[in-house]
């Protein structure tokens, strides 16, 4: 099993530094001050980075300390670009008011050039009818997709693991990804025909994941020849993804023959830039669910009274259905039955409370004012404005002890807890770690599903326990972009249960 520990980008040592240099020589031509109006600015030290080491060491913290220097609206020079923080959530609706004047956009092209999608950038049409397809990520596609999901997980787990009666040691993230990647994989794009499909399988995930390691940044401005064998890896990965690769799969998702057939619209049917678009889709489908699966796994092992909370839920639920815990996986829910399930409901919920640091960003299109009921604030042509949920989300006035794991914070009187207060006010808005407005995450369904499945099997069918207790804390290397990894490996060891 092929570990994908995500490691620091190692890079060309001379080439890059030129290329920061230059860089930084750009920075520093032009001098930027502030403007009357605008939000206090904040613009570091280094050339081009300005806060940018500050800002990756512990964000919420210096967040926080600026907070507490400069209110809750202000403006960091941050690898080469002025972003505009907003910190209070009852002025997040000031992005969505003024859609008109920030758009998406910049940001889409910067994400449709790192997978190589050339004519996303030219034709709006071809986007939105992508777009159409993620209605077969809902309703009853969703239960088609969980159908098969299960079936897939029957075919990953029987053959060995359930089969590890001795305790077996293994690495948390490494185990959560090689189950996650080939269970979504194929749930989506269907099973591989060949003999030695689980090689070419693991393969695949260990291209991906070198790929997926490099693509923060992918997103910067560095130039790609500075990036190592990111360029070939792409090319690698959007091959294996081509039309006539996939069209020997068996069992493909309602989703991806809907896109499949979008995208011969636009394209002939051998167009290299097809399997770039499968690779994208690859890329959302996982890189957020498997980091979250793991850290699921790890608090609930963690903690042994959330473990057991959840699993006597799972319990009580498969007897009221009928189903036996036998020697094999025989477990069948339907999404209604997950939804019921509120102590993994919750569970999942305050992993995705503590771990996200996902970011909503919008590009100024031109000068505006932010009206606001305490000050106007006024932004420049050019800059990004950002709403960072984590710090919503580590508010203490919201969540009492928000930096504690707690099972339960989502549950009140047996039920789902939906309403949370700050400064005596309702929040409209109280958890969002799939991103809000037009712009949410169109698989949030799909993801939330896959990891409460995943973790049924896993506490119904295996005794799980951490070997070094020691507490992980997020790596920071994703920033703005989705759930963290752990900054270090985390050995436990399991075993099915006779």
């Amino acid at each position: 099993m092929g570990s994908v520990w995500m490691e620091p980008l190692s890079l060309p040592g001379l080439a890059l530094a030129s290329g920061l240099l230059l860089l930084s020589l750009l920075c520093l031509l032009v001098r930027r001050t502030r403007r009357p109006g605008e939000p206090p600015l904040i613009k570091g030290w280094l050339p081009y980075l300005g806060v940018a080491l500050q800002f990756q060491k512990n964000p919420l913290n210096y967040l926080k300390a600026l907070q507490k220097q400069h209110g809750d609206i202000f403006t960091v020079f941050l690898g080469g670009r002025y972003i505009t923080f907003i910190l209070d959530p009852f002025q997040y609706q000031l992005l969505i008011k003024n859609h008109n004047k920030l758009s998406f956009k910049v940001f889409c092209h910067k994400f449709f050039k790192a997978f190589s999608l050339t004519k996303l950038l030219e034709h709006g049409e071809l986007n939105d009818d992508i777009h159409t397809c993620y209605q077969f990520l809902q309703g009853k596609s969703l239960d088609i997709l969980l159908e098969d999901l299960t079936k897939n997980l029957k075919q990953v787990f029987e053959p060995h693991l359930l089969r590890a009666t001795n305790w077996n040691v293994a690495q948390l993230c490494t185990f959560c990804s090689s189950i996650l990647f080939e269970v979504t994989f194929t749930t989506i794009y269907g099973h591989l025909p060949a003999d030695n499909r689980k090689e070419l399988i693991n393969e695949l995930r260990d291209d991906f994941f070198k790929f997926d390691g490099k693509f923060y940044y992918l997103l910067s401005d560095i130039p790609l020849d500075l990036l190592g064998n990111v360029r070939s890896l792409r090319k690698k990965l959007i091959q294996c993804l081509s039309s006539e690769k996939l069209a020997k799969m068996q069992g493909q998702s309602e989703v991806f023959q809907k896109r499949q057939n979008t995208l011969e619209k636009y394209y002939a049917r051998e167009d290299f830039e097809i399997g770039a678009h499968h690779l994208a889709f690859l890329w959302a489908s996982v890189t957020n669910s498997i980091p979250t699966m793991m850290w699921a796994t790890y608090y609930l092992m963690r903690h042994p009274e959330a473990m057991s909370a959840v699993r006597d839920e799972i319990d009580h639920l498969l007897q009221s259905t009928g189903q036996k815990k036998g020697s094999g996986f025989s477990i069948h829910l339907t999404r209604e039955q997950l939804d019921s399930m509120i102590c993994l409901e919750s569970t999942v919920l305050e992993v995705l409370r503590l771990c996200s640091l996902s970011g909503t960003i919008r590009f100024v299109q031109e000068d505006l004012t932010l009206d606001s009921e305490l000050k106007d604030s006024c932004l420049r042509k050019g800059d990004f404005v950002a709403i960072f949920p984590a710090f919503l989300h580590n508010d203490p006035e919201i969540f009492e002890a928000p930096q504690e794991f707690r099972y339960d914070r989502f549950i009140e009187d047996g039920k789902k807890k939906t309403t949370f207060y700050k400064r005596g006010k309702k929040l409209k808005s109280y958890l969002m770690p799939f991103g809000t407005g037009t712009t949410k995450c169109p698989g949030r369904f799909f993801a939330v599903l896959e990891i409460k499945i995943v973790l049924i099997v896993l506490l119904t069918y295996f005794d799980l326990e951490l070997i070094d207790d020691k507490p992980v804390k997020p790596n920071y290397n994703r920033l703005l972009f989705g759930i963290e990894y752990p900054d270090s490996e985390v050995l436990f060891r399991y075993r099915a249960k006779s």
